[in-house]
């Protein structure tokens, strides 16, 4: 579990404070130091740092003036006890917002803006039911099965804008929800009337649809390895009866109205004669065309190369690389690239400048292609950050443009670059 909590806690983002004694309410200054705006950013901070401690049976509010801002309780290190505040603000560029935190009898409501769904069925003919986490040993992948076990194929996550699903059943790729309404899917998304699993998200409906064709691609945001020139597939594809993964496991960490996160670990994955240990932990929050992505792997021999996906199947357009400032590299495709070629949809990856290492593209065949590749720097128990973005023309019109896409991943990457300096008063 020490790996685990390590990858956990580098997700949290490291925040500054200076606390002064206070035994009536506490004063917070949340301080924007960039020259820009910043919508839905997120302001995490740890509960034992406050000189407020929320009495049991009370809630906390975060008040600017009149107005509460909207947050939820979050546990950073999976002990079972929420220990962190989420909380999402707007700034004006170089504002400072005075935040007053008090506590109350009644419980805040605020609206539902993140999701995580997972559901589960034991055998062919039993309705699926809800689980907030699950295993998988290497035999009982669905071509064996006989049967599909998982709602939309594994976990779903969303916010108001996009939502994801990854292939829990052994393929390990990300795939893609357009969404055409800010509202969360339903959750029958991906189950019959009678609770059966069945392919229904292939279609229009109201809130959206599946746009993306993965194949035998990692999809957008799936990784592998590359030793020399050969690319490690992290798991299988749909028409293999043995996973190379011994164990695969899920957990859903955090479901809440402005941040939801899940984790997926991988024990003892095969590659190339070596057994690898990997840990990811996906996170997505109100507002980004986008989630969060960090992953860690143990037991690495010092030869391999992280190599991050952009599935490439619908377009012939070649990758385009953008720097913006020094901290994040961003790799981006824009076309009508959905099923089809229908839709304009952009889609981007965003790494870290200090690891990359430079583009590749994949084999047009076999079962790790179809992609342009982000290969990155990776060492044993460190935790690597990336961000995976889609911008659809039915979710946001802008979008038809590739210049407007473009233009949104460079203020995305300045809003992600810029901390948010806290005081505590």
């Amino acid at each position: 579990m020490r790996t685990i909590h390590k990858l956990l806690i580098a997700s949290i983002l490291s925040i500054g404070f200076s606390c002064t004694n206070n035994d009536a309410d506490t004063a917070l200054t949340f301080s924007n130091p960039s020259s820009f705006k910043m919508e839905d950013k997120p302001v995490v901070i740890a509960k034992d740092s406050l000189k407020l401690k929320v009495q049991s049976g009370f809630y906390p509010l975060f008040l600017v003036d009149k107005d509460t801002l909207a947050y939820q309780e979050i546990d950073v290190d999976t002990d079972g006890i929420k220990d962190h505040y989420f909380i999402l603000a707007n700034f004006e560029p170089k504002e400072k917002i005075q935040v007053t935190l008090k506590q109350t009898k009644e419980k805040p409501n605020f609206p539902k803006r993140t999701s995580v769904r997972f559901g589960k069925r034991d055998n062919a003919n039993k309705a699926v039911s809800a689980r907030t986490s699950d295993s998988f040993y290497k035999t009982e992948v669905p071509k064996a099965l006989g049967y599909q076990p998982y709602q939309t194929d594994g976990p779903t996550w969303e916010n108001d804008k996009v939502g994801f699903r990854h292939y829990f059943d052994g393929r390990n790729a990300k795939d893609l929800f357009g969404k055409k309404t800010a509202a969360i899917s339903p959750e029958t998304v991906g189950l019959d009337s009678l609770g059966k699993v069945v392919d229904n998200y292939h279609v229009m409906e109201p809130w959206g649809r599946d746009i993306l064709a993965v194949g035998n691609s990692v999809g957008l945001g799936g990784y592998g390895l590359m030793v020399k020139d050969s690319l490690l597939r992290l798991g299988i594809t749909v028409t293999d009866t043995i996973n190379n993964v011994e164990k695969t496991s899920f957990k859903i960490l955090d479901e809440g109205p402005v941040y939801s996160s899940l984790q997926l670990s991988y024990l003892n994955w095969q590659a190339a004669g070596w057994p690898y240990t990997v840990y990811e932990k996906t996170s997505i929050w109100p507002g980004m065309y986008g989630y969060k992505n960090q992953v860690l792997f143990n037991n690495l021999r010092g030869d391999e190369t992280l190599a991050i996906g952009l599935v490439n199947i619908n377009t012939d357009k070649s990758v385009q690389q953008v720097n913006v400032g020094d901290t994040y590299t961003v790799l981006y495709t824009h076309d009508k690239q959905t099923y089809d070629k229908v839709w304009w949809l952009g889609m981007a990856i965003i790494v870290p400048t200090k690891d990359f290492l430079g583009i590749k593209e994949a084999p047009k065949e076999g079962n790790f292609s179809n992609s342009f590749l982000a290969q990155m720097k990776i060492k044993n128990g460190i935790p690597l950050t990336y961000y995976a973005v889609a911008g659809w023309e039915l979710s946001n019109p802008k979008f038809t443009s590739e210049d407007a896409f473009k233009a949104y991943l460079e203020e995305l990457v300045l809003t992600l670059t810029y901390e948010i300096q806290v005081e505590i008063n």
